[in-house]
Protein backbone atom coordinates (compact mmCIF):
# COMPACT_ATOMS: atom_id res chain seq x y z
CA UNK A 1 0.00 0.00 0.00
CA UNK A 2 2.52 2.56 1.11
CA UNK A 3 4.72 1.84 -2.45
CA UNK A 4 1.48 2.16 -4.09
CA UNK A 5 0.78 5.89 -2.60
CA UNK A 6 4.28 6.70 -3.33
CA UNK A 7 3.61 5.43 -6.84
CA UNK A 8 0.18 7.68 -7.39
CA UNK A 9 1.94 10.93 -5.72
CA UNK A 10 5.10 10.60 -8.31
CA UNK A 11 2.78 9.83 -11.25
CA UNK A 12 0.96 13.26 -10.37
CA UNK A 13 3.50 15.38 -9.40
CA UNK A 14 4.62 14.24 -12.72
CA UNK A 15 1.12 15.32 -14.31
CA UNK A 16 1.39 18.52 -12.40
CA UNK A 17 4.94 19.34 -14.05
CA UNK A 18 3.88 18.00 -17.79
CA UNK A 19 0.32 20.68 -17.16
CA UNK A 20 2.69 23.94 -16.35
CA UNK A 21 5.33 22.78 -19.09
CA UNK A 22 2.43 23.43 -21.03
CA UNK A 23 0.76 26.45 -20.20
CA UNK A 24 4.30 28.00 -19.62
CA UNK A 25 4.90 27.19 -23.58
CA UNK A 26 1.40 28.74 -24.59
CA UNK A 27 2.05 31.97 -22.57
CA UNK A 28 5.50 32.06 -24.27
CA UNK A 29 3.70 32.62 -27.69
CA UNK A 30 4.11 35.92 -28.23
CA UNK A 31 2.95 38.29 -30.27
CA UNK A 32 5.75 40.05 -30.62
CA UNK A 33 7.33 36.61 -33.13
CA UNK A 34 7.10 38.17 -36.40
CA UNK A 35 4.68 36.07 -38.27
CA UNK A 36 2.08 36.27 -35.42
CA UNK A 37 2.48 40.26 -35.13
CA UNK A 38 2.09 41.02 -38.46
CA UNK A 39 -1.77 39.23 -37.66
CA UNK A 40 -2.97 41.18 -35.74
CA UNK A 41 -5.93 42.99 -36.65
CA UNK A 42 -8.48 45.47 -35.16
CA UNK A 43 -5.20 48.58 -34.20
CA UNK A 44 -6.35 51.34 -32.50
CA UNK A 45 -5.43 54.47 -30.73
CA UNK A 46 -4.95 54.82 -27.53
CA UNK A 47 -7.95 55.68 -25.28
CA UNK A 48 -6.10 58.15 -23.40
CA UNK A 49 -3.14 59.48 -25.44
CA UNK A 50 -0.89 61.73 -24.36
CA UNK A 51 -0.22 65.23 -25.37
CA UNK A 52 2.05 64.58 -28.25
CA UNK A 53 2.15 67.45 -30.01
CA UNK A 54 5.23 68.35 -28.03
CA UNK A 55 7.31 65.13 -29.11
CA UNK A 56 10.04 66.12 -31.07
CA UNK A 57 11.17 64.64 -33.99
CA UNK A 58 13.30 62.13 -34.35
CA UNK A 59 17.09 63.19 -34.77
CA UNK A 60 19.15 62.20 -37.21
CA UNK A 61 23.13 60.63 -36.05
CA UNK A 62 24.87 57.19 -37.68
CA UNK A 63 24.38 54.39 -36.56
CA UNK A 64 25.88 51.08 -37.33
CA UNK A 65 23.15 49.13 -38.74
CA UNK A 66 21.45 46.14 -36.80
CA UNK A 67 22.35 42.03 -37.35
CA UNK A 68 18.55 41.42 -36.18
CA UNK A 69 16.79 43.66 -38.02
CA UNK A 70 18.83 43.45 -41.78
CA UNK A 71 18.64 39.87 -42.69
CA UNK A 72 19.13 39.81 -46.64
CA UNK A 73 15.72 39.17 -47.63
CA UNK A 74 12.77 37.46 -45.81
CA UNK A 75 9.27 36.72 -46.26
CA UNK A 76 6.17 37.45 -44.66
CA UNK A 77 2.78 36.14 -46.05
CA UNK A 78 4.53 34.02 -48.65
CA UNK A 79 6.47 37.26 -49.86
CA UNK A 80 9.66 37.70 -50.00
CA UNK A 81 11.53 41.13 -49.53
CA UNK A 82 15.27 42.06 -49.99
CA UNK A 83 16.33 44.53 -47.22
CA UNK A 84 18.59 47.13 -49.08
CA UNK A 85 22.18 47.19 -48.17
CA UNK A 86 22.26 51.26 -47.63
CA UNK A 87 19.79 53.69 -47.23
CA UNK A 88 21.23 56.47 -49.15
CA UNK A 89 19.62 58.67 -51.57
CA UNK A 90 15.95 56.81 -51.14
CA UNK A 91 13.19 58.34 -52.09
CA UNK A 92 9.37 56.78 -52.32
CA UNK A 93 6.10 57.92 -52.71
CA UNK A 94 2.48 56.32 -51.71
CA UNK A 95 0.24 55.59 -49.34
CA UNK A 96 0.97 55.91 -45.60
CA UNK A 97 -0.43 54.50 -42.56
CA UNK A 98 0.36 54.31 -38.20
CA UNK A 99 0.36 51.61 -36.16
CA UNK A 100 -1.06 52.19 -32.39
CA UNK A 101 -2.13 50.48 -29.37
CA UNK A 102 -2.49 46.70 -30.54
CA UNK A 103 1.38 46.84 -31.23
CA UNK A 104 2.67 49.00 -28.02
CA UNK A 105 4.77 47.26 -26.03
CA UNK A 106 5.82 44.80 -28.76
CA UNK A 107 9.47 43.83 -30.14
CA UNK A 108 10.12 45.68 -33.38
CA UNK A 109 11.77 43.62 -35.95
CA UNK A 110 15.06 45.33 -34.79
CA UNK A 111 14.73 44.01 -30.99
CA UNK A 112 13.98 47.27 -29.71
CA UNK A 113 10.35 47.65 -27.94
CA UNK A 114 7.50 49.64 -30.01
CA UNK A 115 6.89 52.97 -28.51
CA UNK A 116 3.47 54.20 -30.13
CA UNK A 117 4.72 57.70 -28.73
CA UNK A 118 7.75 58.21 -30.08
CA UNK A 119 8.64 59.13 -33.92
CA UNK A 120 9.36 56.09 -35.14
CA UNK A 121 7.92 53.92 -38.14
CA UNK A 122 8.18 50.26 -40.41
CA UNK A 123 9.23 50.07 -43.52
CA UNK A 124 9.82 46.66 -45.61
CA UNK A 125 13.13 46.90 -47.39
CA UNK A 126 15.37 50.35 -45.86
CA UNK A 127 17.79 48.89 -43.64
CA UNK A 128 17.16 49.26 -39.60
CA UNK A 129 17.55 51.40 -38.13
CA UNK A 130 17.07 54.46 -40.93
CA UNK A 131 16.06 57.94 -40.52
CA UNK A 132 13.32 59.38 -42.65
CA UNK A 133 11.62 62.91 -43.53
CA UNK A 134 8.13 62.32 -44.06
CA UNK A 135 5.56 64.92 -46.26
CA UNK A 136 2.14 64.49 -45.97
CA UNK A 137 1.25 66.04 -49.80
CA UNK A 138 -2.55 66.90 -48.79
CA UNK A 139 -0.70 69.86 -46.30
CA UNK A 140 2.89 69.77 -46.73
CA UNK A 141 3.25 69.08 -42.98
CA UNK A 142 6.53 67.31 -42.42
CA UNK A 143 7.87 64.98 -39.35
CA UNK A 144 11.53 62.97 -39.13
CA UNK A 145 11.03 59.24 -38.11
CA UNK A 146 13.69 56.49 -37.02
CA UNK A 147 12.55 53.42 -38.42
CA UNK A 148 13.12 50.73 -36.59
CA UNK A 149 10.70 47.61 -37.86
CA UNK A 150 9.25 46.21 -40.86
CA UNK A 151 6.03 46.67 -42.63
CA UNK A 152 3.30 47.46 -43.63
CA UNK A 153 2.48 44.47 -45.37
CA UNK A 154 -1.12 45.56 -47.12
CA UNK A 155 -0.84 46.19 -50.28
CA UNK A 156 -0.11 49.78 -51.77
CA UNK A 157 1.37 51.30 -48.36
CA UNK A 158 4.77 52.24 -48.46
CA UNK A 159 5.40 53.00 -44.75
CA UNK A 160 3.82 52.46 -41.05
CA UNK A 161 4.13 55.57 -38.80
CA UNK A 162 4.25 55.51 -34.91
CA UNK A 163 1.11 57.27 -33.54
CA UNK A 164 2.61 60.64 -32.59
CA UNK A 165 4.33 60.58 -35.95
CA UNK A 166 0.80 60.55 -38.12
CA UNK A 167 -0.49 62.59 -35.15
CA UNK A 168 2.15 65.15 -35.98
CA UNK A 169 1.56 65.36 -40.10
CA UNK A 170 -2.41 65.31 -39.68
CA UNK A 171 -3.48 61.72 -40.61
CA UNK A 172 -4.89 59.67 -37.62
CA UNK A 173 -8.66 60.74 -38.96
CA UNK A 174 -8.18 59.29 -42.17
CA UNK A 175 -6.23 57.01 -41.01
CA UNK A 176 -3.88 56.86 -44.66
CA UNK A 177 -2.73 60.02 -46.39
CA UNK A 178 -0.31 59.98 -49.71
CA UNK A 179 3.32 60.98 -49.09
CA UNK A 180 6.61 61.33 -50.38
CA UNK A 181 9.78 59.84 -48.23
CA UNK A 182 13.18 60.63 -48.52
CA UNK A 183 15.51 58.99 -46.17
CA UNK A 184 18.64 61.30 -44.29
CA UNK A 185 21.48 59.14 -44.34
CA UNK A 186 24.46 59.92 -41.94
CA UNK A 187 27.86 58.10 -43.38
CA UNK A 188 30.26 57.01 -40.27
CA UNK A 189 32.54 58.65 -39.10
CA UNK A 190 35.42 57.35 -41.00
CA UNK A 191 34.13 57.42 -44.21
CA UNK A 192 32.60 60.94 -43.68
CA UNK A 193 36.37 62.12 -42.82
CA UNK A 194 37.76 60.32 -45.61
CA UNK A 195 34.95 61.31 -48.22
CA UNK A 196 35.94 65.17 -47.23
CA UNK A 197 39.51 64.72 -48.01
CA UNK A 198 38.86 64.11 -51.78
CA UNK A 199 35.52 66.11 -51.64
CA UNK A 200 35.56 69.42 -53.89
CA UNK A 201 31.76 69.91 -54.33
CA UNK A 202 29.75 72.44 -52.84
CA UNK A 203 26.88 71.63 -49.81
CA UNK A 204 24.26 73.99 -48.92
CA UNK A 205 22.05 73.46 -45.68
CA UNK A 206 18.14 74.14 -45.72
CA UNK A 207 17.49 75.13 -42.22
CA UNK A 208 13.78 76.27 -42.21
CA UNK A 209 11.20 77.74 -44.37
CA UNK A 210 8.35 80.12 -44.02
CA UNK A 211 6.18 82.53 -45.55
CA UNK A 212 6.97 85.28 -43.03
CA UNK A 213 9.84 87.12 -45.28
CA UNK A 214 10.67 89.59 -42.45
CA UNK A 215 11.65 86.75 -40.06
CA UNK A 216 13.66 84.52 -42.20
CA UNK A 217 15.70 87.91 -43.54
CA UNK A 218 16.47 88.09 -39.41
CA UNK A 219 17.16 84.63 -38.97
CA UNK A 220 19.63 84.68 -42.27
CA UNK A 221 21.35 87.44 -40.50
CA UNK A 222 21.29 85.88 -36.91
CA UNK A 223 22.83 82.43 -38.34
CA UNK A 224 25.25 83.92 -40.68
CA UNK A 225 27.12 85.63 -37.63
CA UNK A 226 26.84 82.66 -34.94
CA UNK A 227 28.35 80.07 -37.55
CA UNK A 228 30.38 82.00 -40.05
CA UNK A 229 28.42 80.71 -43.19
CA UNK A 230 27.46 82.29 -46.01
CA UNK A 231 23.49 82.44 -45.77
CA UNK A 232 20.75 83.19 -48.23
CA UNK A 233 17.35 83.16 -49.26
CA UNK A 234 15.39 81.67 -51.88
CA UNK A 235 11.31 82.25 -52.52
CA UNK A 236 9.31 79.70 -54.47
CA UNK A 237 5.40 78.94 -54.29
CA UNK A 238 5.28 81.53 -51.30
CA UNK A 239 7.27 80.56 -49.04
CA UNK A 240 10.85 81.84 -48.42
CA UNK A 241 13.99 79.15 -47.60
CA UNK A 242 16.75 79.83 -45.61
CA UNK A 243 19.74 78.33 -46.64
CA UNK A 244 23.89 77.96 -45.33
CA UNK A 245 26.51 77.74 -47.68
CA UNK A 246 28.17 76.83 -49.62
CA UNK A 247 30.57 74.74 -47.74
CA UNK A 248 33.32 73.17 -49.61
CA UNK A 249 33.69 69.37 -47.92
CA UNK A 250 31.07 67.21 -46.86
CA UNK A 251 32.22 66.09 -43.66
CA UNK A 252 32.41 70.10 -42.78
CA UNK A 253 28.67 70.27 -44.12
CA UNK A 254 27.42 67.39 -42.16
CA UNK A 255 28.68 68.78 -39.13
CA UNK A 256 27.34 72.10 -39.86
CA UNK A 257 24.10 69.97 -40.07
CA UNK A 258 24.39 68.31 -36.90
CA UNK A 259 25.09 71.21 -34.86
CA UNK A 260 21.79 73.16 -36.47
CA UNK A 261 19.71 70.04 -35.16
CA UNK A 262 21.11 69.92 -32.04
CA UNK A 263 20.73 74.09 -31.98
CA UNK A 264 16.93 73.81 -32.56
CA UNK A 265 16.50 72.86 -36.38
CA UNK A 266 15.49 70.09 -36.35
CA UNK A 267 13.92 69.88 -39.95
CA UNK A 268 17.65 71.08 -41.35
CA UNK A 269 18.68 69.04 -44.45
CA UNK A 270 21.34 68.95 -47.29
CA UNK A 271 20.46 69.89 -50.56
CA UNK A 272 21.66 67.76 -53.29
CA UNK A 273 25.39 68.94 -53.91
CA UNK A 274 26.65 71.63 -56.55
CA UNK A 275 29.94 69.72 -58.74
Amino acid sequence: MIQNDMLKKSLLSLSAIALCGALSACSSSSPTSQDDRYQLKDDRAPKSAPDVSKVEDAHPKYEPYSRQGNKQKYTVRGKSYNVLPSAKDFKQSGNASWYGSKFHGHLTSNGETYDMYSMSAAHKTLPLPSYVRVTNEANNKQVIVRVNDRGPFHEGRIIDLSYAAAYKIGMLDHGTAKVSIETIHIESPESMALDGLKDTSEHVIQVVASKDQVRINVLAKQLEAKYQVTARVESANGFYRLQLGPIGQSYLANKLLLQLKQDGYPNSYLLAPKK
